[in-house]
């Protein structure tokens, strides 16, 4: 927001790039859970676009994507973010973007010593020369602890009118801000790619291990933002649907997924994961029963309704917490 601002500010025409890996937190989880419903509901990229005046592009690169997150150059991070491989691939194909439609340069919010991996002062040089945008990327918001690049050479930009904003602090950025007249924006020291967050990788690692293989769908990666995810024997997990808004969310998986849900009381919808017996489908519905309103009951009735339609009841006798081993949650 702030870079784009920048550049604006000197008449420069700018339009943005929104890609969309499946990975992002934004739009996602908080438009689904009730303990996020007072944040607005509102893609960022597109809101942000809308406050520049600006022309915003989406740009789908879900299996692009894949050979980033399953093989990076470069290694992870703290979880399984290729923060450095993503960010280079990103700069690449908007590189690829503006010579396609004549435009002169990039820009993008990179601040030197920002970030652990893309945003040092010895990767930042990687990014541009992977990425093959080389010294048309241009960073508004730290131009002056670089070496000047092209549009700052040819004064397409004025170098005097850019920042040198460097280190971990918002505060400067914040102040920018202010300045600009900006007072609703996104959390400025969050990031927004769930591969950086340590429960979401350790069920991606899990989803790996279970199959065999490293790869995944969309459908694997949103549904791994969604409800419990417990293993209780190694050939199958549940979701389980923690509030309303995830059962209405997983309802749309039902044909894809064996499911269960309890019918004597309130209670959540539940995926199975994987291939399993009878004695895996008790197991299932006990569960089941347990995160339900008859946790305390004696006896609940549970429906198992198989992918290909077939369904039938079980009355079971629910989990206690004792019977479920931390070690199953994924």
């Amino acid at each position: 927001m702030l870079a784009a601002k920048v550049v604006l500010e000197q008449g420069v025409r700018v339009e943005g790039l929104n890609f969309f890996t499946g990975f992002c937190v934004e739009g996602h989880t908080h438009a689904i859970r009730k303990q996020d419903r007072a944040r607005p509901k509102r893609n960022n990229a597109l809101w942000v676009a809308e406050q520049l005046g600006i022309k915003l592009h989406f740009v789908d690169v879900v299996e692009e994507y894949k050979p980033i997150v399953l093989n990076p150059k470069h290694g992870y991070g703290a979880n399984l973010n290729p923060c450095l491989d993503c960010k280079s691939f990103m700069v690449g194909r908007a590189n690829d973007w503006r010579r396609e439609r004549g435009f002169d340069f990039i820009i993008t919010g990179e601040v030197v010593g920002q970030r652990p991996m893309s945003q040092r002062r010895d990767t930042m040089p990687v990014v541009a020369r992977e990425s093959g945008a080389g010294d048309r990327l241009l960073r508004p918001l730290c131009a002056k602890r670089l070496d000047p690049t092209l549009p700052e050479r040819e004064g397409w930009v004025d170098r005097e009118r850019l920042h040198d904003f460097h280190g971990r602090s918002r505060k400067p950025q914040m102040a920018l801000a202010e300045s600009f007249g900006f007072t609703d924006y996104a959390q400025p020291a969050g990031g927004c790619c769930f591969l950086t967050n340590r429960q979401y990788a350790s069920k991606l690692t899990d989803l790996w291990a279970s199959r065999g293989r490293r790869d995944y769908d969309l459908d694997d990666v949103m549904l791994l933002k969604v409800g419990r995810h417990i293993r209780p024997r190694p050939h199958f997990k549940l979701i389980v649907a923690r509030e309303e808004g995830e059962n209405r969310y997983l309802e749309g998986y039902r044909k894809r997924f064996t499911h269960l849900r309890t019918t004597s009381h309130q209670g959540p919808l539940t995926l199975i994961d994987g291939a399993g017996g009878d004695d895996d489908l008790l197991l299932a519905a006990r569960m089941t029963a347990r995160f339900s309103q008859g946790r305390d009951a004696e006896r609940v009735t549970v429906e198992i309704v198989e992918c290909g339609g077939e369904s039938r009841s079980l009355e079971v006798a629910p989990l206690d917490p004792d019977e479920i081993p931390p070690s199953w949650y994924v």
